[in-house]
């Protein structure tokens, strides 16, 4: 009976790309894990079969190996020794080797399968029982709140009703990062190392604030006689409100520039800061105000502009290259 690949644990087949085998893999360990099977061995047995087939075949440079008999499914090295047949009368065929092969030669390959040359136990543990396996990586996914991304902290994943990691979030993380937790993935296998979480961040928008890059941008209402006769006003930052001047004469779309109010971040050893940027909005709000409509027809009258001019412009060239 032809001996099981790693390939066939995961059920892909050999030119299976790197997300096929992922995806493989976290199907079959949900499907077989041990908390979600209790009291069943032959499930825990098939968990452990399925986390060391893809130990090996999510790692290139182990799969490349594997791939070339180098290594065999429990990722032990190979006996790299050539044997030729050597008749002995009645006592039939026998194996030698080409080369010499002393006793530490032996016992390197014994304790590879967990026993000494004399059959005593070796480094590798009970009888060839022994091998050791990092546990796999689990992965989880944490949305956070805008500023918490921007200015860092810590966040609480739950994992479980009674389980969960505390993660501390670095400032200015971005969508869809991924943060490695060392060792808080699922168990090792006899004996082996644990693997580590992976925990993809989701950065919830803001219903004010949108990043580009390390800058933040921000459109700030502002009432007409601010616009007009300029003020003093409290804008809102990634790490509270600041006081802004509004000039003198301001339109909706001027745009004014709050220097090192961005996000922070260490980059090649110094500490980085970009900018906010204030996009004002000029809300009329008394709109139905008769004294102001009133005041407005006649400052209208006296100062005639037209802000649609250069528009109309642009159309008459466009029309002239149309004919």
């Amino acid at each position: 009976m032809a001996t099981q690949t790693l390939y066939d644990v995961l059920g892909v087949t050999r030119d299976a790309g790197a997300d096929d085998i992922r995806k493989a893999y976290r199907k079959l360990a949900k499907e077989f894990h041990p908390d979600l099977n209790p009291g069943k061995p032959e499930a825990e047995a098939r968990f452990k079969a399925i986390t060391a087939a893809y130990d090996i075949l999510s790692d290139p440079e182990k799969r490349g190996r594997y791939d070339r008999g180098e290594i065999d499914e429990s990722g032990a090295e190979r006996p790299r020794y050539s044997y030729r047949p050597h008749a002995e009368g009645a006592q039939g065929w026998k194996y030698r080797p080409e080369g010499e092969m002393d006793i530490g030669d032996l016992d390197d390959l014994f304790a590879m399968f967990g026993r000494g040359a004399g059959g005593r136990a070796g480094r590798g543990g009970r009888g060839g029982a022994g091998f050791q396996m990092p546990g796999p990586d689990r992965h989880y996914t944490l949305t956070i709140d805008f500023v918490v991304a921007a200015n860092g902290g810590k966040e609480r994943l739950s994992l479980a009703p009674d389980q969960w990691l505390d993660v501390t979030i670095p400032p200015g993380i971005e969508q869809g990062q991924i943060l490695r937790l060392k060792g808080k993935g699922g168990a090792g296998l006899a004996g082996g190392p644990p693997g580590d979480a992976l925990i993809e961040v989701l950065v919830a928008p803001h219903p004010f604030f949108r990043r580009d890059g390390d800058d933040i941008h921000l459109d700030l209402p502002v009432s007409l006689p601010e616009a007009v006769l300029g003020a003093h006003v409290a804008v809102p930052t990634i790490t509270g409100p600041v006081t802004m001047t509004i000039p003198k004469g301001s339109d909706t779309g001027t745009r004014l520039r709050l220097r090192g109010k961005g996000i922070q971040r260490r980059h090649r050893g110094e500490n980085r800061a970009g900018d906010q940027y204030v996009t004002l909005k000029v809300v009329i709000g008394a709109a139905d105000d008769p004294e102001l409509a009133e005041f407005l027809k006649g400052w209208g009258d006296r100062h005639k502009t037209d802000p649609r001019r250069a528009m109309g412009r642009a159309g008459q060239r466009t029309g002239e290259a149309a004919s």
